[in-house]
């Protein structure tokens, strides 16, 4: 449950923040009779992310025992991909995130002509991404999982990272974000790792992947996956009982590998000077 909840809390919060400065921006600079096009393209990428989770959900179900586990194989493996670009790309923009959503919204609304579709567009696919991000994540998760405690740990995350997006934009709470995202992204990683396991298991099972399959060692007996404590490390951090070579290698060599990049000091961003955009007759308003 506490899973899916802080992936879900933190993706909400991402989104949340998205939109949190484009609203903001519009109302600074006197386009608030844009917001209703925000909002459209909020729904349609929400509407997008439960389409595509409730199509791959369906389409699962009526797969035999192997395509099964190679369609959890298969999904583990882009929510490992997705989850770490992820973390990584948000590590390389908190800074200019607000700066380029910015730049992007005068864009849209600079034209003459379908300045609506524009704004739909751009705030559609900003929010589609972390939408289809956290679709991912949640199918691997859920098949990894047993009972309503995922779901229920994904939809608390969202209803509280939808209160926290309120409150931020309304000035009512503040809120360390460069922190935030660096605690949840360092156990997102460590998440991402069980789950790159999990996946390697899971080809196994389906007769892809047959390589490296001796036991390391056998804690079924003192801390077994289906006891309380065990139940817990599996579904936080992909704990194995009997880990084989290759599901305890890949756990071991990603989880190094991203730990040292995400350590591993950023390089300054160098922003290059832009041309000042034509004065909209309402936004003279400084921020």
């Amino acid at each position: 449950m506490l899973v899916p909840f802080l992936i879900m809390l933190r993706e909400g919060i991402e989104a949340a923040l998205i939109v949190g400065i484009i609203a903001s921006y519009l109302r600074q600079t006197g386009r608030g009779e844009w917001m209703p096009a925000v909002w459209i393209g909020v729904f349609l990428a929400a509407a997008l992310a439960l389409f595509v989770g409730g199509g791959l959900e369906m389409v699962s179900a009526e797969f035999p025992q192997k395509q099964q586990e190679l369609f959890e194989g298969v999904v583990g493996l882009v929510a490992v991909g997705i989850l770490s670009s992820m973390v990584f790309w948000m590590r390389k923009v908190a800074r200019s995130i607000k700066h380029s959503l910015h730049m992007s919204l005068d864009a849209a609304l600079a034209g003459s002509k379908n300045q609506t579709y524009a704004l739909i567009a751009m705030v559609f696919f900003a929010v589609a991404r972390e939408g289809l991000e956290t679709v991912f994540f949640l199918l691997a998760v859920f098949q990894q999982s047993e009972g309503p405690g995922a779901p229920l740990g994904a939809l608390l995350g969202l209803i509280i990272a939808i209160a926290v997006g309120f409150a931020i934009y309304s000035g009512s709470m503040r809120l360390n974000l460069s922190l935030f995202f660096r605690w949840t992204g360092l156990f997102i990683l460590v998440v991402a790792a069980g789950i790159l396991a999990n996946s390697v298991q899971a080809l196994h099972e389906a007769g892809i992947w047959n390589h490296l399959q001796t036991v390391v060692f056998d804690f079924s007996a003192t801390l077994p996956m289906d006891g309380p404590t065990g139940s817990v490390l599996a579904g936080m951090f992909g704990y194995q009982d009997a880990p084989t070579i290759s599901t305890l290698s890949v756990y071991v060599i990603y989880l190094v590998v991203a730990l040292v990049l995400f350590f591993m000091p950023s390089a300054p961003v160098v922003s290059l000077p832009t041309r000042p955009a034509h004065p909209h007759p309402s936004s003279a308003t400084n921020e």
